[in-house]
């Protein structure tokens, strides 16, 4: 796949890598400009991509999106002790209709995924998630999609595809890769009851906003857990962002720092996106919040400990729980502390769930299950398997 269709970086932008200081991350990072064309991608680890894709906004009103702020803002901070290698590859521009934008977003994503470079996608309306989400298609397995968002985005499935119902078109269309949602900081009153109903239902998860302020370590396992992750910036607070249409509740730039870096620390995470950015007059604060974001994931990039394969590694600590009928496996890491159980695999004959044995949890659950109580995640995988 050619990436040569992307629009390089603004030349305001390229003018201004030569403003940072030589310590900062625009002298760190290749970038795709008109000058130097698409930069060589060997041992590239993240690949940053703007799409600048809006029209399935509900509340679409023919502006244009640029990502010029977010980038300064993002060159001008300092890299940590970093070892991953960052290419920022420019933008994707909107296609004759939104259909052929999808098309492309699929592709590069794609790629991007078959050499094992992680892509952070920058939005554009959050409908773009289909199409990150598509791009696993190559991959041939089932995925896990964590949403920090105060919606559940699941909309009338049956009606054209919006940024408020992309989750209900992943849940219906074929191929059907997707084993597990989980949304992060739901607020009750922008979701109806028969929505809270149906996500219950698929043995989906939902953690209400008040719960994950309350302990934003809750987020860990999901992150863990999760193949896509992807940011409403919606999901802010109004302070936060200066958006027309910001809820006053929603987190902080401190928790949504937080979460990016468990999902940035998380080994399992190959794609990472954050939509729902305006070009408002004073867009200054939240495209730095996005570049601190960003920031964050990064870092916990290069704090990864490489233990998808815990079960078999060496030092683990493996304890055996009985549980009413059942026998609860856990695991544990000598490393870094993190906990994980056992589902129980169903040979079903779908090859594609067969990765799915070991669940993240806390050593909450572990003591939760040596009081006899079953951890509620495990029990959602479980009848997930089963179906």
């Amino acid at each position: 796949m050619s990436f040569e269709f992307l629009s390089p970086v603004s030349d305001l932008v390229a003018a201004h890598t030569a403003l940072v200081s030589d310590y900062a991350l625009g002298k760190h990072i290749k970038i795709h400009t008109a000058e130097s064309g698409v930069p060589d991608l060997d041992e590239v680890d993240i690949a940053i991509i703007g799409v600048q894709e809006n029209r399935n906004d509900e509340n679409y009103l023919g502006e244009q999106l640029n990502f010029d702020t977010i980038r300064k803002s993002f060159y001008d901070l300092f890299p940590g002790n970093w070892d991953a290698k960052i290419v920022d590859l420019g933008d994707i521009a909107p296609g004759n209709e939104v259909s052929d934008t999808y098309y492309l977003v699929q592709e590069v994503l794609s790629s991007l995924l078959k050499k094992d470079i992680l892509p952070i996608i920058l939005g554009g309306s959050q409908d773009l998630v289909y199409a990150q989400y598509r791009s696993f298609d190559v991959l041939e397995r089932m995925v896990n999609l964590a949403n920090v968002d105060s919606r559940f985005d699941l909309g009338n499935s049956s009606q054209p595809i919006t940024n408020k119902s992309f989750i209900g078109k992943i849940i219906v269309e074929q191929p059907y890769n997707l084993f597990n949602y989980s949304n992060i900081g739901y607020q009750t009153y922008f979701n109806a009851q028969e929505e809270i109903d149906l996500i219950e239902k698929l043995y989906f998860d939902a953690y209400r906003l008040g719960e994950v302020i309350s302990d934003v370590t809750v987020v860990e396992p999901i992150m863990r857990d999760a193949d896509i992750v992807t940011v409403d910036m919606g999901a802010m607070n109004a302070n936060c962002i200066n958006n027309m249409y910001a809820s006053p509740n929603g987190f902080d730039g401190r928790e949504i720092c937080a979460i990016s870096r468990y999902a940035g620390i998380s080994d399992k995470v190959k794609s990472f996106g954050i939509y729902e950015f305006k070009n408002f007059k004073q867009e200054e604060t939240p495209a730095l919040l996005i570049a601190q974001i960003i920031w964050y994931f990064i870092e916990g990039f290069n704090y990864r400990s490489d233990e998808l394969n815990i079960k078999n590694a060496k030092g683990t600590l493996h304890y055996n729980v009985p549980v009413e009928d059942e026998i609860l496996s856990f695991y544990k890491s000598v490393k870094t502390q993190r906990w994980w159980i056992e589902i129980p695999f169903i040979a079903s004959g779908n090859n594609k769930l067969k990765r799915h044995t070991l669940l993240p949890c806390t050593y909450n659950d572990y003591e939760r299950a040596c009081n006899q109580e079953i951890p509620e995640r495990w029990y959602k995988a479980k009848r997930k398997n089963e179906v």
